[in-house]
């Protein structure tokens, strides 16, 4: 008997767990930390012969994942796990490539990360400690032989912050931190901490979208060369009293045209000059080069 595991029916789809957004990991033995995964969070059911994949919105996405389902091919009745499926590009996951690998229909670069097992061979586990049930989870895989594109999910006893600045040393997107001895709750809560690694660069400021007071939103691009590229929009980060000063700064350098090298279209954006530079800050950036939940920072005179 699994230490808080409980005889039942295997249940349907279970809204996941979400983590609780901090900009410190926490401290104490009581927590084990993991990477942060840039992908889609899915859940992996298997029903006898059968194999079926939910988003965590619970939309069956086995088709589009159909290699993960079929990889998972071991001598198991009925299982739950919990995980992550992404491509890894430069020893660190990317959302934006796992987003253009499917778009192309290719699964070949597919790999599934499980970090939680919430049922088992007629048993829920979900009352179990996070350790037991990761435990048991290791042993799935140590006792089948699964292997890649399915692999166990590492998680670490560490000082989380030493372990966050090497994750983002690595680029990777950040760390989960896990309370060790919590039960699974389909719930966002504070047993589970997210800390994201965050990017900061200057772009150019090449329009904005207006609004009654100053401004909802900045285009920004980047210098390549001799060109400038666009490095798509920030709409967030500022109070209402910056944004009616950066309204002021951009009035004064409006343009009738994009100064872009190849224009983007949009009938609400009033172009300027590129004379100012956004400080922003932001995760990453997709393989369409377009800044990936960014926030302004600051704004400055772009450096002639």
């Amino acid at each position: 008997m699994i230490q808080g595991s409980k005889p039942s029916e295997m249940p349907g789809f279970i809204p996941p767990q979400l983590a609780a957004s901090r900009s410190k990991a926490p401290s104490g033995d009581q927590w084990v930390h993991e990477i942060k995964y840039d992908g889609y969070r899915v859940q992996l059911h298997v029903n006898k012969q059968r194999r079926a994949i939910f988003t965590r919105s619970g939309l069956d996405w086995t088709k589009r994942f159909s290699v993960i389902a079929g990889a998972f091919d071991i001598p198991v009745e009925r299982a739950i796990l919990d995980g992550e499926i992404v491509v890894v590009k430069d020893s660190r996951t990317s959302f934006s490539e796992l987003q253009a690998e499917l778009a192309k229909g290719n699964q070949d670069s597919l790999l599934f990360y499980a970090f939680d097992l919430l049922y088992l061979e007629g048993f829920d586990l979900r009352k179990a400690p996070l350790t037991e049930r990761k435990r048991i989870l290791k042993m799935l895989f140590d006792e089948t032989g699964l292997e890649s594109p399915i692999i166990y999910s590492e998680h670490l006893r560490t000082d989380g912050n030493k372990m966050l600045a090497h994750a983002c040393k690595q680029k990777f997107e950040g760390i989960i931190s896990k309370n060790a001895e919590a039960p699974y709750r389909s719930e966002r809560s504070d047993a589970w901490v997210k800390v994201k690694c965050l990017q900061r660069g200057n772009f150019p400021v090449i329009g904005f979208v207006k609004d009654a007071t100053g401004v909802a939103a900045l285009h920004l691009g980047r210098q390549e060369g001799k060109d400038i590229v666009y490095s798509g929009k920030v709409g967030t980060g500022w109070s209402r009293t910056v944004s009616s000063q950066i309204r002021k700064k951009l009035d004064t350098v409006v343009t009738p045209t994009s100064k872009l090298t190849k224009p983007i279209r949009d009938a609400k954006a009033t172009w300027v000059e590129p004379k100012f530079q956004a400080e922003v800050e932001y995760r990453d950036i997709t393989a369409d080069g377009l800044l990936r939940a960014a926030s302004f920072k600051g704004l400055t005179n772009r450096p002639l």
